[in-house]
């Protein structure tokens, strides 16, 4: 009998993937990358996009989505230099990414060859972890860490592998990397449990605050417990990327402002204030004081180890938000409700004769249609307010922004969470200088059979800078591009699309697509021309 042939790196490493769970790739691939993925075995998936940011945006999404991580393939310097904004996105939005870069043949490394890039460096301090591996049959062992360092730092962790890498045989059991298992048992601290608990106890006015990081159902529910036996309000963080309360709940009340002294103005008449799940307390643009008044107690509790380190609170508690929040709920004693007045949901009627369409008569009618468990994808910075305001997140993963701030995330994040939950009707809610960043990913969407609908509001500018160099006091030197159609461009990258002008064609558009959203499997980009909104806050 034959003996059985050596494995290769490739080999094994596909073992690895099984047993993580890695099998589906997201890449935009070179020529570093054709050993590794020529031939790929059956059961390993590959997703194609046509730029490296929508590459690790769709990856975004789907690792969120799942909860788990997300499987990456970008090619040498050019791949992750294009790819770090959207890394740096993925990091803030707490998204566990395992990211394998290519890099030329380790044979001829020190000459310096054709592609050959300075990679461990190249995406600065975004990426939670990276490694190229001594030798070859490190490779397996390194990715197998980048998983377990992508899990426990939230964050994208980066491998670079040496195109003839993949070929090379394993023999033996090889070198000890990774474990097979890393278990993160959370356990409750009760003195400080019961340390939280009396600060809420005795406090006069607590207010909770919530953030992405609480955006689970477990921790939603200890939220809702906690707000309801304290009769507090609840603000949700500024920038967050997820929300993480219900906002249809009586005592939600908003978006806290990110301005630092309408930022007191809204923790004013609060003596303690308990933050979970975000920063302390994320701000744009700069403005001068504190962020609280003096008196004020300002608790966080977080699993973000960064956000803990780095935050100004009188209290930080770096655990896991839902375990320590199950504990603080029974803990806290129950006050007779207040009576406290649900928050004001802005109603909007249609448009009158010769008025235009804008984003919040978009909102009005979404809210009265989308389902309950409907998640909305939204890159909209000059009217991401009046969505907050009007369309809220009910259940978890109701909502998903971009936390980071750079634009191009929305469009491919929404197509990753529709592939990774195609049991929810996604809806991506953007500008039209938003999608121009990430435009090409409507090809993903569209060959990959992917029913998310998008709703792209087309002000034919970039609004939200307008409306910042309006605020400065000087002239924008930038023009607007009211010839570019994004219905056009969907429809060349084989994404079918509706342009819409007015309020009668929105409504009855929406009611037929909004009823078979759930069992899409095509996306639909609705190009809504609106004009700008008159404001903006932050």
């Amino acid at each position: 009998m034959a003996d059985a042939p050596t494995p290769t790196v490739r080999d094994v490493t596909f073992d690895v993937f099984r047993r993580l769970g890695l099998t589906t790739i997201f890449a935009n691939p070179g020529s570093t990358e054709v050993p590794f993925l020529t031939g790929l075995p059956d059961d390993i998936a590959f997703v194609l996009a046509l730029h490296e940011g929508s590459v690790v945006g769709v990856a975004t999404g789907w690792a969120i989505a799942h909860d788990r991580p997300a499987l990456v393939n970008l090619h040498t310097t050019a791949g992750l230099g294009n790819a770090v904004g959207a890394l740096a996105t993925a990091r803030v939005n707490r998204a566990p990414l395992v990211v394998l870069v290519g890099q030329q043949d380790r044979r001829h490394l020190a000459l310096e060859p054709f592609l050959t890039g300075r990679l461990e460096g190249l995406a600065g301090d975004y990426p939670v972890w990276v490694n190229q591996p001594a030798t070859a049959q490190d490779v397996p062992g390194a990715i197998a860490r980048a998983y377990h360092e992508a899990v426990t730092g939230r964050g994208p962790a980066i491998v670079i592998v040496p195109m003839d890498d993949w070929a090379q045989p394993v023999t033996g059991t090889g070198p000890a990397a990774a474990p097979a298992q890393v278990r993160r048992p959370v356990g409750v601290d009760d003195a400080t449990v019961e340390e939280v608990a009396a600060l809420l106890d005795g406090a006069r006015s607590p207010l909770l605050v919530v953030g992405a990081g609480a955006d689970t159902a477990g921790t939603r529910a200890a939220l809702v417990t906690i707000s309801e036996r304290l009769d507090a309000p609840v603000r949700q963080e500024a920038f967050g990327a997820r929300a993480g309360f219900p906002q249809d709940h009586p005592n939600y009340q908003g978006l806290l402002p990110a301005a630092r002294g309408r930022l007191r103005g809204a923790l004013a008449g609060h003596d303690v204030v308990l933050v979970v799940g975000a920063p302390v307390f994320r701000q744009y643009p700069y403005e001068p004081g504190p962020f609280v008044e003096e008196g004020v107690t300002v608790v966080e509790v977080s699993q973000d180890p960064a956000e803990v380190h780095r935050s100004p609170a009188d209290l930080a508690v770096l655990t896991d938000p839902e375990v320590f929040c199950a504990a603080l709920a029974e803990r806290v004693t129950a006050r007779e409700p207040s009576g406290r007045p649900p928050r004001a949901v802005p109603t909007v009627p249609p448009p009158a004769p010769g008025e235009p369409l804008r984003a919040p008569h978009v909102y009005a009618l979404l809210a009265q249609r989308t389902d309950r468990d409907t998640v909305v994808v939204e890159e909209t910075p000059s009217t991401r307010q009046a969505l907050e305001e009007m369309l809220p997140s009910r259940e978890p993963l109701g909502y998903l922004g971009v936390a980071m701030g750079g634009l191009g995330f929305g469009m491919p994040a929404a197509i990753g969470v529709r592939m990774a939950r195609p049991d929810r009707p996604v809806i991506a809610i953007l500008g039209d200088g938003s999608s121009m960043y990430a435009v090409q990913s409507l090809w993903t969407a569209a060959n990959y059979g992917v029913g998310a609908l998008f709703v792209v509001f087309a002000n034919g500018g970039y609004a939200i800078m307008d409306k910042l160099a309006e605020r400065a006091g000087g002239k924008a030197p930038w023009p607007g591009f009211p010839e570019v159609r994004l219905s056009a461009l969907a429809t060349a990258l084989g994404c079918a699309a509706r342009r819409i002008s007015s309020y009668e064609d929105l409504v009855a558009t929406l009611d037929d697509v909004l009823p078979r959203l759930r069992d899409m499997d095509a996306p639909l980009l609705l190009d809504i021309d609106v004009a700008p909104e008159p404001e903006f806050n932050p």
